[in-house]
């Protein structure tokens, strides 16, 4: 899983492990939302001296509405997914939770790019 590698990569070049731990969190968040409703995604991880960003691009039918999307307990997941216990309403709302900077854009038909931001200082 991206988010596996994505911790254990922060973990090995020395970041403090509070932050390693919301990092984690969110992009797992991210990477589950790619597995229930898009095709295929990417996943960038940009380490700097000040912030550490994760970019999920994924293809997929996209968010009709982003700010609804954000609401706690909106979701669009099928009755299969909630049976596997998915889809409560609060990946996006996590997601933002755990970052210090959060940026969602989305194209329908096409797909739904987050930005998740994270100062380390």
């Amino acid at each position: 899983m991206a988010s596996t590698e994505v911790k254990s990569i922060l973990k090995k070049i020395g970041i403090d492990p509070k932050l390693v731990r919301r990092i984690a969190i969110s992009t797992y968040e991210s990477e589950m939302n790619v597995v229930m409703h898009a095709v295929r995604a990417k996943i960038t991880l940009k380490v700097t001296p000040n912030v550490i960003e994760v970019i999920v691009d994924d293809e997929g039918k996209g968010i009709p509405d982003v700010a609804l999307a954000m609401q706690k307990g909106y979701t669009t997941a099928t009755e299969e997914m909630r049976a596997m216990g998915f889809g409560s309403g609060m990946g996006l709302p996590n997601i933002e939770k755990n970052t210090d900077e959060l940026k969602v854009t989305s194209v329908i038909g096409k797909g739904t790019k987050v930005r998740m931001i994270y100062n380390i200082t």
